[in-house]
């Protein structure tokens, strides 16, 4: 067999295992999933799959990687195809509706014990990236004047994120019958944000949605780097 055609078929058993991690996990969750189950699952041997990861611990962080790159594609696909003027209620909007079709992210937003289980006991810096760069993010945006900059950029970072969480987990606090339609709640909120935190004047749109796109793009670009660093 030549080299490509080996690499190539290392790849594709690579993809079925992460498919195969992926579907247990978001069924039984991370901690009642094992490795055997997943080789199962996959139809290769416990051992290909040590040829490939050395735990369980390992494999898991490469399939969040995974999925935190495919997020990212998803989202700065449906950003570019969105041809509305920038602002915070698209952004916003657009974040939690990509969020919707990657349970991962979600759960990674949650903390959610049940899927994530005794991997959020470790110290992963998959856990704090994206806190990390929402930062980045506005901390840029006020350089420009894009947002107002009055509020600390880590404080802007912090409610976002609370405020993704609450809408994502209202079902855990509230009565489904108080609990208006998703698109409804994303569209209100949003808009809110959008009061908030555009500074006087609206400021440079043009130039804000260009920083979001290059800080998303850089977190992917430095999530592909580690990957392929531990291949």
């Amino acid at each position: 067999m030549q080299e490509s055609d080996r690499s190539s078929s290392n790849l594709e058993r690579e993809q079925r295992i992460l498919d195969a991690a992926s579907r247990l996990i978001l069924h039984y969750g991370y901690d009642k999933t094992t490795v055997s189950d997943i080789a199962r699952e996959a139809g290769v041997s416990k051992g290909a799959i040590y040829l490939h990861y050395d735990s369980k611990e390992t494999l898991f962080e490469a399939l969040l990687r995974r999925e935190i790159l495919l997020y990212g594609q998803d989202w700065i696909a449906r950003f570019e195809a969105d041809d509305s003027e920038w602002s915070f209620v698209s952004m916003f909007k657009l974040m939690l509706q990509t969020m919707q079709h990657h349970p991962f992210m979600v759960a990674l937003l949650k903390r959610d014990p049940h899927m994530l289980g005794s991997f959020l006991r470790r110290d992963s810096s998959l856990l704090k990236q994206k806190g990390t760069a929402n930062t980045e993010m506005f901390r840029i945006l006020q350089q420009v004047g894009a947002t107002r900059s009055d509020i600390n950029a880590q404080v802007i970072a912090y409610l976002l994120n609370v405020f993704a969480y609450g809408l994502v987990s209202a079902e855990d606090v509230v009565d489904p019958e108080a609990i208006p339609p998703f698109e409804d709640a994303v569209d209100g909120l949003a808009k809110l944000l959008d009061r908030g935190l555009a500074p006087e004047g609206g400021g440079d749109r043009e130039a804000a949605k260009a920083i979001v796109e290059q800080v998303v793009r850089g977190l992917q670009a430095r999530l592909e780097q580690i990957t392929q660093v531990r291949e």
